[in-house]
């Protein structure tokens, strides 16, 4: 029987025989009197698939600092509350933003921690955003919260395992960027099989063999007196995996198959827009709590993006009086200097808003695949990072009858039959929908949409209905590779990648 086995796997066996019939393969390397553990593990993976050994593995996770420092640092609520309490539990944003040394990219990242603690609460008052400290707020200036006192505990001790942290906690941790760093180790052990334990006991004879044939052995006829290996066309080989598509770039492209097949053009617009275009132009409010900086990216180069011409006129008329439509508007005084922050798109509708101004008559058939941000911790549902699939059609007859059935179309074409819609509201849309599939039995949100309003259409012209929606990318893959986290759809892992079918 141990004939088929090589001169490694033979002394792999043998030192597993000598060391009781399990190990761990830094064991069986020392015993075997082996120069390497690659050769053991290789060794290890042949015998394992021919069923003489068997290998466990136990992966423990463990913690450490990004950077020793954070220890000594407060975190940006901390730091926030701290100057709450100094200014008697309540502060304007502003004020807060310039006299906390928080500055404005940390003072968006301190509210919103804030408010996920129930540290504070957020309001508006007099056209000022104020921050007031809540009662498990007063209670927090007196003591560090779990997560803090996690941070100090790994500023002291250097790394944690798994079984030493509250597993909550970290994940709280983890899911902040670039505070604690999570690894991996792995131990292994090898342990003798039945099989394996009969060919130990049989005896196992050592003689150097020949694995392969070269030109040097041939001439010289070395190999008239060495053992040649036998060739098993039964053995294990490791699989080989071919290049492709990344998954989510797959379905990015199919997705932009099924709209070219039914006759849509591509859209595409940069990803840094005047929040005019990404805000006003869809009549959403200058108060609007999407416009805080806990949730929109704002940029500080270029910090305003000029616009001009007749619609900024009309979208300010619009927004204070409703225009030339029945609409009263906001009631309230237009800002062009708010209109021109320079922001990261927050949805994709800024380009079909942008589209539709350069193409005001019908038939308008449009969509996009593209990148959108908002700041928003990651979690997993959530991404600060995400796709959307961007759509409008325009044409005289356009109603919300032709919306639900081009959802249950290009949804059909992604295979999923059973599409489901129900009212809802959104700013720039009325009517309003949101679009569900059915998936393993239960109806999923995948997206909204709608008939723009007319303050949105008036200041350009368009005198036509226009169904819009959004969808977004990651739930349809994460439905699609079967997975419960939607960070997963990034992640990379190469196991996975390589696994993904082609077809």
């Amino acid at each position: 029987m141990s004939e088929e086995l090589s001169y490694l796997e033979k002394k792999v066996l043998i030192a597993l025989g000598e060391l009781d019939g399990s190990a761990s393969p830094e064991e069986v390397k020392k015993q075997a009197d082996l120069d390497q553990l690659v050769k053991v593990m290789n060794a290890v993976s042949w015998l394992s698939s021919k069923s003489y050994i068997e290998v466990e593995e136990e992966v423990t996770r463990y913690y450490s600092l990004a950077r020793k420092s954070y220890a000594k640092r407060d975190l940006p609520e901390r730091k926030a509350l701290k100057y709450l309490d100094k200014m008697g539990g309540k502060a304007s944003i502003s004020k807060m933003q310039e006299e906390s040394g928080l500055g404005k990219a940390k003072t968006g990242i301190a509210l919103g921690w804030l408010k996920d603690k129930d540290w504070a609460k957020v309001f508006k008052e007099e056209g000022e955003t104020y921050i007031e400290m809540t009662k498990k707020g007063e209670e927090a200036v007196k003591e560090r919260g779990r997560d803090e006192e996690l941070i100090r505990r790994l500023g002291k001790e250097g790394r944690l395992s798994e079984d030493e942290v509250d597993e909550f906690t970290v994940n709280k941790l983890l899911s902040r960027k670039e505070i604690i760093d999570e690894d991996e180790e792995i131990s292994r052990t090898v342990s003798l099989t039945d099989k394996g334990l009969d060919v130990v006991e049989e005896g196992i004879e050592l003689k150097r063999e020949i694995a392969q044939l070269t030109p040097e052995i041939i001439k010289t006829g070395a190999w008239k007196q060495a053992r040649l290996r036998p060739y098993d066309v039964k053995a294990f080989a490791p699989a080989e995996y071919g290049g492709k598509r990344h998954p989510v770039k797959r379905e990015i492209e199919k997705i932009r198959r099924v709209f070219l097949e039914m006759g849509f053009t591509e859209m595409k617009y940069d990803f840094i827009q005047p929040a005019f275009w990404n805000m006003d132009a869809l009549f959403i409010p200058q108060d609007h709590p999407a416009r805080d900086m806990q949730d929109t990216f704002y940029m500080k180069k270029p910090s305003k993006i000029e616009v001009g011409g007749d619609v900024v006129d009309k979208v300010k008329s619009m927004h204070e009086d409703g225009g030339d439509t029945r609409s009263r508007g906001w009631g309230y005084d237009w800002s062009e200097e708010e209109a021109e922050k320079a922001v990261l798109r927050t949805h994709t509708t800024v380009a079909s808003i942008r589209y539709l101004s350069e193409h005001p008559e019908p038939p308008v058939k449009a969509f996009s695949v593209d990148w959108n941000f908002r700041s928003e911790k990651s979690d997993a549902t959530h991404l600060s990072e995400f796709i959307q699939i961007e759509g409008i059609v325009m044409e005289e007859n356009a109603s919300l009858n032709m919306l639900i059935g081009m959802m249950k179309k290009f949804y059909g074409k992604m295979g999923f039959e059973d599409v489901k819609v129900r009212p809802s509201y959104f700013p720039f849309t009325e009517p309003s929908l949101e679009v569900f599939v059915k998936f393993k039995g239960d109806y999923l949100e995948m997206g909204a949409g709608g008939l723009f309003r007319r303050e949105v259409l008036e200041p350009h012209g368009i005198e036509h209905p226009v169904i819009a929606w959004g969808l977004g990318l990651e739930r349809l893959v994460m439905l699609r590779l079967g997975l419960d986290d939607v960070r997963e759809c990034y992640k990379n892992n190469i196991e996975f990648l390589r696994e993904y079918p082609l077809l």
